[in-house]
């Protein structure tokens, strides 16, 4: 994709393919309202920004080829800060590409994927962290999701960001002096000062980036495994919460073989709920590669839902079950299966350490006390920091510039040179401006941008 903007004029497609009652067409750039007019009832040129036009679009013999609206957004006032208009027609695949063929016959030319987005960004319309948010929040599954990549794209981090750069910055210039100064031995750059702001930068760096675990996940989905011993009702409980019939079940042990694997959204969060197969010794080959996917599919998991027959396995190999299963940092619910017809109030000796829930996998009972404890243990993932990561560039700028803050620390105790004192604070500048677009390079625009739908 070229990087360098053109004064070409570009369009596409901007609602999906395929058919649809209506669709929008996009055209962004200097000659947009001329060439637009070129195939429209109207001239365009002469009208007010923010006006909605109704017409028709006719092609060179004046054959009538839909009736439209067409939007117009003029340079200064638009997405992408050029004269734009957007042609809402009928959703056939013959009228939009007939409207596409005119209009590169009027002078414009296909937009590559992402080119209006990065106009935007050229243009000084958004930094390049809300631009990525765009992309976040299309692919957006889950409220949560898109309550973060909202708040991204209105600004999210990107002032944050820039208070941070502008301080050391400050400081950066101030020591840099100082080496002008050398032979004279003044100290502009109080190290006391420089030092808080080091504690205090290093920890709002260290929220941003323990947050990215938690933005991560829900972002892709909280990794939910099912697990426990075979016949315990793994499959009927994951059919239960898909209420549909995803897994086979039998009576049968050792049925599930391989991990299955389903998305759910829960109170605004998306889940992705992994069935196993059945914690055993393997009786055979595949069982026992089964068996370990199943292990590895728990060493990667956020949340555990350890399912187990409470008629039939007792309290002991419940708990050799949980150490075998158990490690730092993952959230680990019981859910006590087949519960229907017996006194429950026992169950809560099988653990003091974790939650147990008794259920009905068969019957669909217990459900709604699983879901309010898959909601406090996705809770618990999160972190104090009032602004989520989710993006894994943004997650390594700041973890760069985390370990630069620490060069800065360390450089200060052992009372190092201004000289070496001003790189590490220039490097955490560097990695903080990437974020936001004041340094970039055209392979990481290319790289971001390319990773866009074509009309956006």
């Amino acid at each position: 994709m070229a990087l360098l903007i053109e004064k070409d004029t570009i369009c596409a497609l901007s609602t999906a393919n395929g058919v649809g009652a209506i669709a929008v067409i996009r055209v962004s750039g200097e000659d947009a309202l001329k060439i637009t007019s070129a195939i429209f009832s109207k001239d365009l040129t002469k009208v007010d920004s923010h006006s909605v036009h109704f017409g028709t679009i006719r092609d060179a013999e004046q054959k009538v080829i839909d009736e439209v609206l067409v939007t117009v957004l003029k340079e200064g006032k638009s997405f992408t800060g050029e004269n734009t208009t957007e042609i809402a027609c009928h959703g056939s695949s013959y009228i939009k590409q007939q409207i596409l063929n005119l209009l590169f016959k009027a002078g414009c030319r296909m937009a590559n994927p992402g080119e209006f987005t990065m106009r935007a960004y050229f243009n000084g319309r958004m930094d390049l962290s809300q631009a990525e948010a765009i992309a976040d929040l299309i692919s957006a599954d889950s409220k949560k999701g898109h309550e973060i990549a909202m708040n991204q794209m209105r600004g999210g981090y990107s002032d944050k960001i820039a208070h941070l750069r502008q301080r050391l910055m400050d400081f950066a210039s101030l020591i840099e002096l100082e080496l002008d100064f050398s032979e004279e031995d003044v100290e502009f750059a109080s190290r006391t000062e420089l030092n808080e702001l080091v504690v205090e930068l290093k920890e709002k760096l260290t929220l941003l980036t323990e947050s990215f675990a938690y933005g991560n996940a829900i972002k892709h989905g909280i990794s939910t495994v099912i697990a426990g011993r075979p016949n315990a009702g793994k499959s009927t409980l994951l059919n239960a919460l898909l209420n549909e019939e995803r897994a086979i079940v039998s009576s049968i042990p050792g049925t599930t073989r391989d991990t299955i694997e389903e998305r759910l959204t829960i109170d605004g969060i998306l889940y992705n709920f992994i069935d196993t197969a059945g914690i055993r010794e393997a009786t055979d080959e595949i069982e026992k590669i089964g068996v370990e996917r199943a292990m590895s599919e728990v060493n990667k998991s956020n949340i555990l839902l350890y399912v187990f027959d409470a008629k039939e396995l007792d309290k002991e190999t419940v708990e050799n079950d949980l150490k075998r299963l158990e490690r730092e940092g993952l959230s680990i619910v019981l859910l006590a299966n087949k519960t229907e017809e017996m006194d429950t109030s026992k169950l809560s000796s099988y653990s003091e350490k974790y939650p147990i829930i008794p259920i009905s996998a068969k019957k669909h009972q217990g459900l709604e006390e699983l879901k309010l404890e898959l909601a406090k243990s996705a809770e618990a993932l999160s972190t104090e920091s009032d602004t989520i990561v989710i993006n894994a560039r943004h997650y390594e700028a700041f973890y760069n510039a985390l370990a630069d803050m620490n060069q800065v620390e360390n450089a200060l105790a052992m009372q190092i040179s201004g000289d070496l004192l001003a790189m590490d604070i220039r490097s955490a500048i560097r990695h903080l401006s990437s974020i936001t677009g004041e340094i970039t390079t055209d392979d990481l625009l290319g790289n971001i941008f390319a990773n866009f739908c074509i009309g956006k």
